[in-house]
């Protein structure tokens, strides 16, 4: 088997622990600091309910890592093109699902947590643009859960940072496949001409 699907297989081997840590990280975000009742009271922040880690950095990526994992393993009569065509288009599913990753991501941590402030539940944050994010000392607004600003943040900054290694991978693969599927041929086609 040719390098280009050894390289596609480690990158699908590279995106399975991404896709499990992102799923990780939306999932510790709908329980700030373990706690189950936030989740029961619908107080989380709006954007943790488009589940960016949890579908596109997580459940859609593993189709991509399966796909690369798998390339040139079945025994049937497809050429190597075809099969990195096939790559390709699992590249792109993935793109799709870091970049949705990576918007809701960032979407949620401008917005900010909800918590509960001396005015009640609300975003204390909301209206700032992602100010807050660069003055600790207004994080003290909110009063409950307790430290929901750095749970989020934290969470919400691997989030983005695994979407973007994820998007990487898929653009390298995106690019391998497509150099494959349409070179390889006319390379093949030269060595033949060249040995004959």
């Amino acid at each position: 088997m040719c390098c280009s699907v050894g390289f596609a297989r480690s990158l699908g081997l590279a995106l399975l622990p991404l896709a499990l840590c992102c799923i990780l990280a939306n999932l510790l975000l709908l329980f700030p600091m373990g706690e189950i009742t936030y989740i029961q009271q619908d107080r989380l922040a709006s954007y943790i309910w488009y589940f960016g880690g949890l579908g596109g950095g997580g459940a859609l990526m593993l189709v991509p890592a399966v796909v690369f994992i798998t390339l040139g393993k079945c025994n049937c009569c497809w050429n190597e093109s075809l099969m990195m065509c096939g790559s390709v288009l699992a590249a792109v599913v993935g793109l799709v699902g870091s970049a949705y990753c990576f918007v809701m991501s960032g979407f949620a941590l401008v917005q900010g947590p909800q918590c509960f402030t001396p005015y009640g539940w609300s975003y204390p944050f909301a209206d700032q643009g992602g100010r807050y994010l660069l003055q600790p000392e207004t994080w003290s607004r909110c009063l409950q859960p307790v430290h929901i600003v750095e749970w989020n943040v934290t969470l919400l900054c691997v989030l983005l940072g695994l979407a973007v290694l994820e998007f990487i991978i898929c653009l390298l693969q995106l690019g391998n496949g497509l150099v494959n599927a349409v070179c390889r041929p006319c390379c093949y086609k030269q060595e033949y001409s060249l040995n004959a």
